[in-house]
């Protein structure tokens, strides 16, 4: 498969600060990695399997590293490995670098989106999307999304009723939160939910991202092989290796299409996450 050097698509400015100082893609993507260093040191340790998703493995696969204009980094594993590094991850992680940010440590959590969020103190990251604002105030630093994967079910009648009930209550948590309102019943039932469909649908050969993942149709969920996804591969990521799910190609075609495997047209080649960034400080630049 072809690969691309990182040379070629030039520099990504995030932000030019007052004293003529740039903040740019690749200063940020060097702090995500020495994140996601510490991440993996934890879960090898502990022998807990994960993998790169989305955007992190297609650009594992082309660039062996980051996309050049990809702000972010996602991860995930199924849950029976996230209910251990749960445990391991608060203690593991050096608390003074790290904030691990999740309903169970949290309860101000934002339950709709990833399961959970690694922090960099010392850093500030302000997300597009008015929706992802952070409610943990502790730190809104730089992260890595950790997503867990389910067994998923291939049959409409046990899987949409589960999938739609939590669409539903995804919207409504969400209308709550943004009165400033922390709905923690439904909170509680939101994550409950999932994890009854996951054991509802233990050891069927499909996984996919849990339902509290909600923000694809109930009527058309991603699945994948669990076969094809584990045991991992690893491959080239900057100046490491990381784990990918073992058919790299059937999973990126299954999540973005055959298209995938050329870059983006110049026009839509850019950060699409961050708003506002400060790498050296907690807080935003006054």
């Amino acid at each position: 498969m072809k690969t691309y050097n990182r040379e070629d698509f030039g520099e990504f400015i995030l932000k030019e600060k007052k004293d003529g100082t740039k903040i740019t893609v690749r200063d940020v993507q060097l702090v995500i990695l020495d994140i996601m260093k510490d991440i993996d040191k934890v879960c090898k340790k502990h022998h807990i399997n994960y993998c790169l998703t989305g955007g992190s493995t297609l650009g594992a696969v082309l660039y062996k590293g980051f996309i050049p204009w990809d702000d972010d980094m996602d991860i995930a594993m199924m849950r029976e490995d996230y209910e251990k590094f749960l445990k391991v991850a608060v203690k593991d992680l050096d608390p003074d670098k790290y904030v691990v940010h999740c309903f169970e440590k949290n309860h101000k959590y934002d339950v709709t989106w990833p399961a959970m969020k690694i922090r960099k103190k010392g850093t500030y990251l302000k997300e597009t999307n008015k929706l992802l604002f952070n409610k943990c105030k502790d730190c809104d630093g730089v992260f890595i999304d950790v997503f867990v994967y389910d067994h998923l079910s291939k049959h409409t009648v046990l899987d949409f009723p589960l999938r739609f009930i939590n669409q539903i209550l995804g919207n409504v948590i969400t209308f709550f939160e943004n009165l400033r309102i922390n709905p923690l019943p439904l909170k509680y039932l939101f994550i409950g939910n999932a994890k009854l469909y996951g054991k509802l649908c233990k050891k069927t050969k499909y996984i996919g991202d849990d339902i509290t993942w909600i923000y694809k149709s109930p009527f058309h969920p991603l699945r994948y092989v669990y076969k094809n996804m584990f045991p991992v591969t690893y491959l080239p990521f900057e100046d490491i290796e990381l784990p990918v799910p073992n058919d790299y190609r059937d999973y990126l075609i299954r999540r973005y299409g055959e298209k995938c495997f050329t870059p983006l047209p110049k026009e839509k080649q850019r950060a699409k996450h961050i708003v506002d960034i400060n790498l050296k400080s907690d807080k935003p630049e006054e």
